[in-house]
């Protein structure tokens, strides 16, 4: 769908799995899709900084730093900002509770929907078994992960040039293998059943980068994707519904291209 790109706002605004300091963070993506939306709170749900990487090599281009001080300065405007640290980023873990200038650090938190639904905010990783107790696994899954992405990012150089969208091939595989596929599902059955224990009515996390809405038994589980393979966010209208917003190409000019948001009205 494409139409004149204007700037939106939302209630709040979902954000997970950028991993800025990796060659695969489409920052320049990002940056655009920050210029047309807004929030009065935004929750940055985990893995934005990739310290994994960052400890291996540093990589830290002038548009990675453009991402944060494009969310900083949402702040300095009024947005509430919620930093939900993840596993690449579990450095910030040691100092939930505390606050960086605009910036709240919780290990995991509460968001009040307009319709007064509760939804439990995490990033996830607590669930994954691989990374809590085989982490030599997890490092070793994120390297092969990395390679991927090389080819990923060599395959859409090409797809530029010839005038097409990002596409992300390690998320097209990840949908072809049995095995990612039955993870994608346990993950979601174990954050829903996590967030029906303590109460709330669904719950919004990221993680395993696979954008996805989808309400059973009136319990909500959305993941927020990742802005290195699917560049997704969800956000919720003011009118209590949510959206799961793709942005797969720049806005030139004045012109967007953003696929046609999947709505998840209230429940």
């Amino acid at each position: 769908m494409t139409a004149r790109a204007e700037m939106r706002h939302f209630h709040a605004l979902f954000l997970s799995d950028i991993h800025l300091g990796t060659r695969g963070c489409q920052a320049e993506l990002l940056i655009d899709f920050l210029k047309y939306h807004d929030a009065e709170t935004i929750y940055l749900v985990g893995d934005i900084v990739d310290g994994w990487r960052l400890k291996r090599s540093w990589y830290w281009p002038q548009a990675h730093n453009d991402v944060v001080q494009k969310i900083l300065r949402k702040g300095r405007k009024g947005a509430r900002i919620v930093y939900v640290p993840g596993n690449h980023d579990e450095f910030l873990r040691d100092y939930v509770g505390s606050h960086f200038g605009m910036i709240e650090v919780a290990d995991h938190c509460l968001h009040e929907a307009i319709d007064g639904r509760r939804f439990l905010i995490i990033h996830g990783d607590q669930f994954d078994v691989v990374v809590r107790h085989a982490k030599w696994l997890a490092y070793l899954g994120d390297w092969a992960y990395t390679a991927a992405l090389g080819i990923n990012t060599w395959l859409n150089a090409a797809r530029r040039r010839m005038g097409f969208p990002y596409w992300s091939l390690s998320a097209w595989a990840k949908l072809k293998v049995k095995n990612a596929v039955n993870f994608i599902g346990d993950f979601e059955s174990t954050l829903s059943a996590e967030a029906a224990r303590i109460g709330a009515d669904g719950v919004v996390c990221g993680h395993i980068h696979h954008a996805v809405m989808r309400t059973d038994d009136g319990l909500t589980y959305i993941n927020t994707g990742d802005w290195v393979e699917s560049c997704t966010a969800v956000v919720e209208n003011h009118d209590g519904t949510f959206e799961l917003i793709t942005w797969q190409q720049p806005a030139q000019g004045a012109t967007a291209t953003e696929a046609e948001p999947e709505a998840l009205a209230a429940a």
